[in-house]
């Protein structure tokens, strides 16, 4: 992004001499001439063509101040409107940073507001840039650091695990699985790291999403994770339509948010127990519930906050599971909510996806489903 020191004169260039005392002068000079040559004939009518001897003195006064006020109506109106003519500017700027999200740190536009307000719009552009470079290097230490990390805890998982191979007594035993379990921990919490490093929207655009399936994304990611809920006495119940409902989107991300809802159903819910996943069309959603104890309505407020807790869970993890569904939901455009599940027990994941925007790219199967 561009410093002031380079945007300033090119901004200066690019308005010229557009300034807000120009452009009233330029929009109230002819009303102004229009209502003194009112005035004026007004004043010459009255003197001259009127017989002023039928008249009394204040007739012919209040005439004269009638005139005047509404000739100064009519000049007050037209500054109101000349004043706002001159800040559409200033009040399209105000509209554009309401709507927009709390990622978007692009730099404004400049063009269209007065000269002198330019300055003021440079130095929040200079904020903005210097403020998008911190945030981006705090994300990029975060993914390098995730990076670096992964390396010496896979080595350190499998010692352990080589060493419980081995006959050991109960108390070392007991040792190093708890080694192991907290290494299986440092390594899923890298993995969330890179995953809220990398669904970033600023990172990520939507433009080079590609044109994805959620029905069939679900059902892939889905019988990946059913071995795992087998083995916990769990079952995957999948309710999704035949046709296909199509989003723009990121496989892998996906994947990812899919596999944190599922990881969340599954330390969170009944044992034997049930998570229903189900894909809706208008709009694009994904809904996935399981049947445990839920939260309460103040937990669901800030469940998704990173690192966030139940303060009553006993399970493993280190909070970010529906922190990185939100990120990634939101990455692509849509938005997510908890809800209580069916019959006020469990808990009710919904997220809901915008629909395919046109001149999207189409991966190669939805090319030739369109053909």
């Amino acid at each position: 992004m561009m410093r002031p020191q380079q945007a300033e004169p090119a901004w200066r260039a690019r308005m010229g001499r557009r300034t807000l005392v120009r452009h009233l002068s330029v929009r109230l000079l002819p009303a102004v001439l229009l209502l003194t040559a009112l005035d004026l004939g007004a004043t010459w009518l009255i003197t001259h063509q009127v017989d002023l001897e039928t008249w009394q003195l204040d007739e012919i006064f209040w005439v004269m101040v009638a005139g005047q006020v509404a000739l100064m109506l009519l000049f007050f109106g037209l500054v109101i409107s000349g004043i706002r003519s001159g800040l559409r500017g200033v009040y399209r700027l105000s509209d554009e940073l309401r709507s927009r999200s709390i990622e978007d740190l692009q730099a404004l536009d400049v063009d269209q507001v007065p000269r002198e307000i330019a300055p003021l719009v440079v130095h929040t552009n200079d904020l903005l840039g210097r403020l998008e470079a911190s945030v981006q290097a705090q994300r990029r230490f975060v993914g390098h650091a995730a990076h670096q990390l992964r390396t010496p805890l896979t080595g350190l998982k499998l010692e352990s695990e080589l060493l419980l191979e081995q006959p050991l007594n109960d108390d070392i035993q007991a040792r190093v699985m708890r080694i192991k379990q907290s290494t299986d921990r440092m390594i899923r919490l890298g993995q969330q790291l890179l995953v809220l490093a990398r669904a970033d929207p600023g990172t990520r655009p939507q433009d080079a999403f590609m044109r994805l399936d959620l029905a069939e994304e679900v059902r892939n990611v889905g019988m990946e994770w059913v071995p795992r809920a087998y083995a916990q006495s769990v079952a995957l119940e999948l309710d999704a339509p035949v046709t296909p409902v199509w989003i723009d989107g990121d496989a892998v991300l996906l994947a990812e948010l899919i596999g944190n809802v599922l990881d969340n159903a599954l330390r969170y819910g009944a044992r034997p127990g049930l998570i229903r996943l189900g894909v809706g069309h208008a709009p694009p959603s994904l809904i996935i519930e399981d049947d445990g104890p839920g939260m309460g309505e103040q937990d669901q407020k800030r469940a998704f906050e990173a690192f966030y807790r139940v303060p009553a869970s006993t399970s493993g993890g280190a909070g970010l599971g529906l922190a990185i569904v939100r990120e990634i939901a939101q990455a692509h455009g849509g938005w997510c909510r908890l809800e209580s599940g069916s019959g006020g027990r469990g808990l009710r994941v919904v997220i809901v996806f915008p629909g395919p925007r046109i001149g999207a790219r189409l991966t190669r199967g939805a090319v030739s489903s369109a053909a």
